[in-house]
């Protein structure tokens, strides 16, 4: 589904800046902003943080013919569009105010529940006037990412939005293989209490980790997507050679 571990294995192996432009897969997924094969590319820049990544993508956007984008923090365009404080918000609150916008179901993990309230307020009013990148996103959303110092702390990642499309996705890479273990261990009991099956922990990422990854920022980007956005279609099937619907 993504070349992401291998390449971190690379890294911590002493590649130095890596690419790959590469076809990968997501099961289940087809409509007008998905297909289950499509095209990424995937960078790593050592020394780098989200922030000087986010200049680099800001650089290739404007060699494309964009604006240079935006950046907002999450916990403003979640609050302009809600009321709420993303990272401080109770979960009664938090789930209260997705009911209401049609939310089904009760307790279930505030991931969720902000996922749905930002794709239901937020994220189709991103990036309509000229891209922008949405960073600090709340600590349950940190998945390969660090976490800041802050008080609450927040995960060091960002998302670029174009037209209201999730164009690319970056993080400041977590190199802690004690951490990044803890993660995979609660990840799994999530998808346990969600009845999903559990998913084997990549050993191999764990050992590189172990010897030593260098300080880093990475970011996934949907060529797919770039292309659908540029060429001004609201359907990914119009910029694929083949997809589900014509395989």
């Amino acid at each position: 589904t993504s070349p992401e571990y291998a390449m971190k294995r690379l890294l911590a192996h002493g590649s130095g800046p890596i690419y790959q432009i590469t076809h990968v897969f997501r099961d289940a997924e087809a409509g007008r902003l998905h297909n289950p094969e499509f095209a990424m590319l995937e960078w790593y820049r050592p020394g780098f943080d989200e922030h000087a990544l986010m200049s680099e993508i800001s650089d290739l956007l404007q060699e494309l013919g964009f604006a240079a984008p935006l950046k907002k923090k999450y916990a403003e365009v979640f609050h302009a569009a809600t009321g709420l404080d993303a990272h401080r918000v109770d979960g009664t609150a938090l789930e209260t105010a997705a009911r209401m916008r049609g939310l089904a179901g009760a307790g279930q993990e505030r991931s969720l529940v902000l996922d749905f309230l930002f794709n239901r307020c937020v994220a189709e009013g991103l990036g309509r006037e000229q891209p922008v990148f949405i960073h600090d996103y709340p600590a349950c959303h940190c998945a390969l990412a660090r976490l800041s110092n802050e008080s609450p702390p927040v995960a060091r990642r960002f998302e670029l939005f174009i037209h209201g499309v999730e164009i690319a996705n970056g993080f400041y890479e977590l190199t802690e293989a004690k951490e990044q273990r803890r993660r995979f261990v609660a990840d799994n009991l999530t998808r346990r209490r969600r009845n999903l099956p559990e998913l084997p922990v990549d050993e191999h990422l764990l050992q590189a980790l172990a010897h030593g990854m260098p300080d880093c920022a990475g970011a996934a980007l949907g060529i797919d997507r770039l292309l659908m956005v540029r060429e001004g279609c609201d359907d990914l099937r119009r910029v694929l050679p083949f997809s589900i619907d014509h395989a």
